[in-house]
């Protein structure tokens, strides 16, 4: 799953728009380090790490999650080791160590925490005086329910053109088809829980 959903964002240009808003963060935070909290499989940082790294010099991205997947975090750092590096500990997004200090993102996993948690996050984020960027794909409505009942069908067109080759991949797409069964549920339950710019303003 984490592997299509990597593969989905960093092919197309979901979030190339917001290098601005990702600039604008690091020039708040008064550093150079993003850190990216619930990273699962490193999310859109292949695509928009390079990206940032070209406009803004001596930028560091550090890859963190609460379940580390560092197989993932390898294959991230594998594309440029002095711009990406990645936290083997668990990192809570509700408790961010002290020493973790640097401008706060979260792509497309916002919405996979309770309200109370989502403060919490804010919060957090505001007791140490970091900026906090949360990102996300979808919305909260019909159009957006439609198209992610469709998405099994983009996980079986893209799954071979996803590298590294995996037969595992294969056969849990194709002959037991349950990663298109998980994305389906996943896409839906974060279109319904994603939280709409009003809920958010009230969170803020």
């Amino acid at each position: 799953m984490t592997d299509f959903l990597g593969f989905t964002v960093t092919q197309f240009t979901f979030f190339d728009g917001i290098i601005p808003l990702l600039k604008k963060g690091l020039d708040k935070s008064g550093g150079k380090t993003i850190i990216d909290l619930a990273s699962g499989g490193g999310g859109p940082w292949k695509r928009l790490g390079p990206k940032l790294k070209s406009e803004t010099q001596d930028i560091k991205i550090i890859l963190t999650d609460y379940f580390p997947n560092i197989p993932a975090f390898e294959k991230v750092m594998a594309i440029d080791s002095d711009l990406f590096r990645y936290e083997k500990k668990s990192i809570n997004a509700l408790d961010v160590p002290k020493d973790l200090k640097g401008f706060r993102t979260q792509f497309l996993s916002f919405h996979h925490f309770q309200p109370d948690e989502a403060r919490r996050i804010l919060q957090n984020a505001v007791d140490f005086q970091m900026p906090v960027g949360i990102f996300e794909a979808q919305k909260r409505d019909a159009k957006h329910l439609i198209q992610f009942f469709f998405s099994p069908i983009n996980v079986i067109l893209f799954t071979p053109f996803i590298r590294p080759f995996s037969l595992f991949r294969l056969i849990f797409t194709y002959l037991i088809p349950i990663v298109p069964i998980c994305v389906w549920w996943d896409g839906i339950v974060s279109v319904l829980r994603t939280y709409s710019v009003e809920e958010m303003k009230t969170m803020v």
